[in-house]
């Protein structure tokens, strides 16, 4: 691959020579709702700490912004707040439903999109569509209250407020003089056909770490409280020092600002309680200074832990405004003399990048899509801070928390200790890691920055991530559910990309990855298969939305379920196993044992799905042609669930080659399989499974659940346009359910 600039960059960034990723997109859009912010006692998160809340109360875990960005552990935090001069708040994060308030459960209400963005956020774009007239806060959760689930949803654009084009295109860029000197850059476009007022605080604060009642700050690593302070006031810019006792000083500078408003990143305790602050100046000052009319709200010293550089004036109909900004951690006399210059050396080097990364094959509305779906990825990152021992028992300095949380949710994941920039699936309406959707987020992102990917799935299986007993955690609002295991999946592909696109193997990370899996697989193999015969269990693993049963529940029956698709997984994990200890074993033979134990594995899973076997009860059904969940109930009777759904696909996924050249160059894997074909034939020979022995082309062997007849019988409905197969692809239910309904007696 060329070495670009941005590639430079990321090797001296792998190299530990250079940290071009200390600051980045790690501010999350939402930290209100989040179970991290929640002490309720009946964890109800999204009641417990709502948007309105969000002005006034000192985030515990994370801050939240629009367009925010912040350094790797949240110490300094910046991004825009707005205000048209009729909002009833100042909009400083976005706006949505929370899961009771849509009729679709969460639902964000804003209209931004991220352009472009570097691996090592060298540059980064976004556009945030501002209305003109009065956000309609309560039409949007009024409307999403009254409509039902079979209702559309209620949108911003439904509200009319972009009529006659009456909004703001806010497009905000940064740039990378170095790695701690930042150039920030918001244009404000005013779409309408009048001249319209935008006020523009681009803010900058600390995250709290003072108010909890640690002398050292939560996790020990600030000794005392941050301060910002105006230094420097002339006709072109005003000068901010920013004094963080762990990350060290700052300048930031706001060219041709208004004014300079500060105050504290504190709670307004006045405001929900009517107790008396202990510093008048609070988190919603600015709000306050700025809607309320309140002058006092500010700090007339021009110091605290939160500044904003305010911007007023109304920009004429097709016009625009610029606003400047610099944040570096040395002095600068002229900090704007070369600012534009390293704008253009930015954006020319991502483009240099790209031209790099991209195939030359692709056409340019292809290119700019992938690399605008890049840009999401990359700006999709967040910084994540969860003591789950801090959670459980609260802070010294707050009140008790809640005697039902030492036994509630997440109790039993108290060794977890999280604070990562870890990769999002969506910094609004998921702003919180989930292991399997993280894992499929690791195969895009391995083409620009295979560094940060194998970094991610490492991470969820450290020791402060993963539990003790093997399982990787789920996600905020229960850890303990299960996931589909594509763990290994997606560290093979990241593990292969990152082969190709470097030219060398990195096995360093294979082996001590496949380590931690096999903890992994173990727990899998101890906690979700019930009875010992290869049928798994598994619960939720992702298909919530299709299943007849809440399958992360105890059944209203009793018993339990056989799955389908959670047997299947296993397969599939089996497989994607046993092609890592073959990879291994080419340069340590101790892995060959490994790969036999996959093997065998399996093919007890597969055989187990296919046919009663060993007292078990197959998942095919032979009438039917396809795959289902069985329900064992307490009477040792047994129910299929004839639920036309990807639970029945799953099995096609378990499917593997293994290569002639391959196995000739591992003799004790070679052995060990001859013997298997010579002692286990009732696992063989069998037609429930595809032929293990039956060599194909270039003596290729065939590992899969299904056999050529089975899989026939399986691809009819899925590829038939009455049942699978729509115009948008494969259908989660099928169609056939459309007029005959699952009964389940």
């Amino acid at each position: 691959m060329n070495a670009t600039v941005e590639h430079q960059r990321l090797a001296e960034y792998r190299n530990r020579k250079t940290n071009w990723k200390k600051w980045g997109p790690y501010l999350s859009e939402r930290s209100w709702g989040t179970v991290r912010e929640d002490y309720s006692a009946d964890g109800s998160a999204w009641d417990y700490f709502p948007h309105d809340h969000a002005r006034s109360r000192a985030y515990r875990w994370g801050e939240d912004g629009i367009a925010g960005i912040s350094d790797r552990y949240q110490h300094i935090c910046f991004a825009l707040a707005l205000w048209n001069g009729k909002d009833p708040i100042l909009k400083e994060r976005m706006f949505g439903l929370t899961g009771s308030e849509g009729n679709h459960g969460e639902d964000v209400k804003e209209y931004y999109f991220y352009l472009d963005s570097t691996p090592t956020h060298s540059y980064m774009k976004m556009l945030y569509k501002y209305t003109q007239s009065a956000y309609p806060y309560e039409r949007l959760v009024s409307e999403g209250r009254r409509r039902g689930y079979l209702d559309f949803e209620y949108e911003l654009l439904d509200a009319g407020v972009f009529q006659d084009n009456r909004y703001f295109d806010v497009v905000i860029e940064y740039a990378k003089a170095s790695p701690e000197d930042l150039l920030a850059k918001i244009t404000l476009f005013n779409r309408g056909p009048q001249a319209a007022n935008c006020f523009a605080l681009p803010s900058l604060w600390f995250r709290n770490t003072w108010s909890w009642g640690y002398e050292n700050g939560p996790m020990g690593d600030v000794p005392g409280k941050p301060h910002l302070k105006q230094t420097q006031a002339t006709p072109d810019f005003a000068a901010v020092e920013i004094s963080h006792p762990t990350s060290g000083n700052y300048f930031l500078y706001a060219e041709n600002a208004d004014d300079m408003l500060f105050t504290d990143n504190e709670t307004n305790f006045a405001r929900f309680d009517g107790s008396r602050n202990g510093n008048p100046h609070v988190k919603d000052a600015f709000h306050r200074y700025l809607v309320n009319g309140e002058k006092d709200a500010v700090n007339p010293d021009r110091e605290g832990t939160k500044v904003a550089a305010l911007f007023t004036g109304a920009i004429d109909p097709g016009m625009s405004r610029t606003i400047r900004l610099r944040l570096a951690n040395t002095g600068h006399g002229k900090p704007f003399a070369e600012f534009d210059t390293i704008f253009s050396q930015r954006l020319a080097e991502a483009d240099e990048f790209y031209s790099a990364v991209q195939k030359p094959s692709l056409g340019q509305d292809e290119k700019r899509v992938q690399r605008q779906a890049l840009a999401g990825m990359l700006w999709t990152k967040q910084f994540f801070y969860y003591n789950m021992e801090q959670w459980l028992q609260g802070d010294p300095g707050r009140p008790p928390v809640p005697e039902s949380r030492r036994h509630g949710r997440n109790s039993e994941w108290e060794h977890l200790n999280n604070f990562d920039i870890i990769s999002m699936p969506d910094k609004w309406e998921y702003p919180w890691y989930a292991a399997w959707d993280l894992a499929f987020h690791c195969i895009p992102l391995a083409v620009v920055d295979a560094d940060f990917a194998k970094r991610q799935l490492d991470l969820m299986a450290r020791e402060w991530y993963m539990h003790p007993n093997g399982s990787l955690p789920a996600y905020e609002w229960k850890f303990g559910d299960v996931n589909p295991p594509v763990h290994a999946w997606a560290a093979w592909r990241v593990y292969k990309i990152d082969a190709k696109l470097h030219g060398k193997a990195d096995r360093a990370f294979l082996e001590g990855i496949f380590h931690k899996l096999l903890l992994n697989f173990t727990w899998w193999v101890n906690k979700k298969d019930a009875e010992g015969n290869n049928v798994f269990q598994g619960g939720f693993l992702g298909l919530d939305n299709i299943s007849v049963f809440d399958r992360s529940a105890p059944l209203p029956t009793g018993g339990h379920i056989d799955q389908s698709d959670g047997t299947a997984w296993m397969g599939f994990y089996s497989l994607i196993m046993l092609k890592i200890a073959l990879e291994l074993a080419q340069d340590n033979p101790v892995y060959q044992d490994t790969a036999s134990k996959f093997f065998e594995h399996f093919l007890r899973i597969a055989r187990a799905m296919t046919s009663e076997y060993r007292g078990g009860k197959g998942l095919w059904n032979e009438d039917d042609g396809f795959f289902y969940d069985v329900l064992h109930l307490p009477d040792g009777s047994n129910i299929p669930l004839k639920v036309r759904s990807l639970v029945g696909l799953m099995p096609l996924l378990a499917v593997e080659t293994l290569e002639h050249e391959l196995v000739e160059v591992l003799p004790e894997f070679k052995r060990r399989l001859n013997w298997f074909f010579d002692n286990r034939a009732y696992l063989r020979d069998r037609g429930d499974v595809a032929c293990v022995k039956a060599e194909g082309e270039d003596a290729r062997r065939l590992l899969a659940v299904v056999n050529r007849d089975r899989l026939i019988k399986t691809l009819r409905p899925m590829l038939d346009e009455n049942e699978f197969l729509s115009e948008y692809g494969i259908r989660s239910v099928s169609r056939y359910h459309r007029k005959i309904p699952t009964v389940s007696t």
